[in-house]
């Protein structure tokens, strides 16, 4: 039996997983990271710690395994995107903890940037907004800030990566330095265009190109790796993507037209726009789907900052759940969200509205409110959001919706795939299997490796999913979105 083995590095935890041919799942393990706060808006991960994680995971899901990993065709590798690593390029040493994409330490730069008319011209180059979520700023804040780090890296000591690009340095020990396209153009540094690093933005943010990794395509293979020892045979990386990306593929979003959304920490929606770049003139992002065999899908992109970390949130720091799987009956409690609303602005608020200043709030507070009002707020927000960025990309785009895939842990929550599907007027295509980013890549590597031959045998794999249709009457549905809207402007 040939499998594929797949890492998803996500913001919160390292996952290793066992792939069949056929898509399915053999076994998976994971284990979570910290997370650093050193200042407040300021995010962190320990690189160090993440890649042990990989091996430590790895090599739990080998000893689970056994006979069943079967003859393992290569690894491929999904990561979570707009996080940046400076390594050490000798020993592959992180020289700094990884700043995470949800960091706000790079806003003065971007202000900066803006008011000196730069915006425009990144945009037009990399699809993106100057916004902090994305690495270039966070480079210009470790530039300024760490001298030791600044004169490694113009000395060619140094190097910068995606957290692709540093896993595949340390599982190849330095014989590979690459990221894939989806990554390298999250990173405010690279034309979508022309397809290569612009060396006009890495001049304007201070980032020296030649710090940055060769860039290949999701179905390219980026050496080869024994995981530290842990096999006997090494095997080729091969099939390596963003995780976003990585969802829209396995979810066969193959053609102009088709969206997915994934439920992570934050949340990102992605619609397939085609073969050309599409730029958006109304704040949507246009970003690179994939590129398979040097061709490029390009895609606009809605970004929200909170969905799974604002449920978090009422766990870890207000207690009133202990864990996710609570908010379901909490919100089914009620008949009514009784005029309560969450706007979950912890990083400031994203697409549409692109506001970094804006603060976190829950309005509609009565003396009758409870934990469960606040609860179910919690959860509408992530529909309000999802439809706000869904009515900007349809508008711009001019491709009528139908049908909206989901991924992610959220699927499992009834009451939010119901409420998107309300709240938006779309059916919610909810998928079954909720690791498809680690599938997307898995699906990549086994296409780059000959399994299969073509994207159609890909998308003729069966991908089992639950789909709900819209239920509640569209003027209540109204109702609830108006409310939204206002609870917004009030935050802002």
């Amino acid at each position: 039996m040939r499998t594929v083995l797949a890492i998803d590095q996500s913001t919160s935890a390292t996952k290793a997983l066992l792939f069949r041919t056929d898509g399915t799942i053999i076994q998976g393990t994971s284990a979570q990271h910290r997370q650093f706060y050193p200042r407040q808006g300021w995010v962190e991960h320990d690189a160090e710690e993440i890649y042990t994680n990989l091996l430590a995971v790895v090599k739990a899901l080998l000893a689970r395994t056994g006979p069943l990993a079967g003859d393992i065709a290569c690894l491929s590798i999904t990561n979570q995107r707009e996080t940046i690593v400076v390594f050490d390029r000798a020993t592959g040493q992180p020289l700094h903890r990884a700043i995470v994409w949800q960091c706000r330490r790079g806003d003065p730069f971007c202000r900066r940037l803006i008011e000196a008319g730069h915006d425009e011209t990144v945009r037009k180059k990399t699809g993106l907004k100057i916004d902090t979520y994305f690495p270039a700023p966070k480079l210009m804040w470790l530039l300024e800030h760490e001298p030791q780090i600044r004169r490694k890296l113009l000395a060619g000591e140094a190097l910068i990566g995606t957290i692709d690009a540093y896993l595949i340095y340390r599982l190849t020990h330095g014989r590979v330095f690459a990221c894939d396209y989806t990554n390298a153009s999250r990173t405010l540094l690279f034309d979508i265009g022309s397809l290569r690093w612009s060396e006009e933005l890495c001049h304007l943010f201070g980032v020296p190109v030649y710090a940055l990794p060769e860039v290949r395509a999701s179905n390219a293979r980026f050496g080869e790796t024994d995981l530290d020892g842990l096999l006997d045979t090494p095997i080729p990386i091969c099939g390596v993507m963003g995780d976003s990306q990585a969802a829209l593929f396995s979810e066969r979003c193959f053609s102009p037209g088709t969206a997915k959304v994934t439920f992570g920490t934050g949340s990102s929606i992605l619609l397939n726009t085609g073969a050309a770049v599409l730029p958006s003139a109304v704040g949507n992002l246009t970003t690179i789907a994939w590129v398979l065999d040097d061709q490029p899908t390009y895609a606009y992109e809605g970004i929200i900052n909170c969905t799974g970390a604002t449920v978090a949130w009422l766990r870890d720091q207000l207690a009133l759940i202990s864990s996710p799987e609570e908010t379901e009956t909490l919100a089914r409690s009620l008949a009514d969200n009784e005029g309560v609303y969450f706007v979950p602005a912890f990083f400031g608020l994203s697409a549409p509205y692109w506001r970094a200043d804006a603060k976190a709030a829950i309005v509609g507070l009565t003396p009758s409110s409870t934990r469960n009002h606040v609860v179910r707020a919690a959860l509408e927000s992530i529909a309000y959001q999802v439809k706000e960025v869904l009515d900007v990309m349809g508008r711009e785009a001019d491709i009528p919706l139908q049908v909206l895939h989901a991924d992610g842990g959220a699927v499992r929550n009834r009451f939010l795939m119901q409420f998107v599907a309300d709240i938006t007027r779309l059916t919610v295509r909810a998928s079954s299997m909720p690791e498809l980013s680690a599938l997307g890549a898995a699906l990549a590597g086994a296409l780059g490796m000959g399994i299969y031959g073509s994207l159609q045998e890909v998308a003729d794999l069966p991908l089992a999913s639950t789909d709900y249709r819209p239920s509640m009457d569209a003027s209540q549905a109204e109702r609830y979105y108006a409310g939204w809207k206002a609870a917004v402007q009030r935050v802002l």
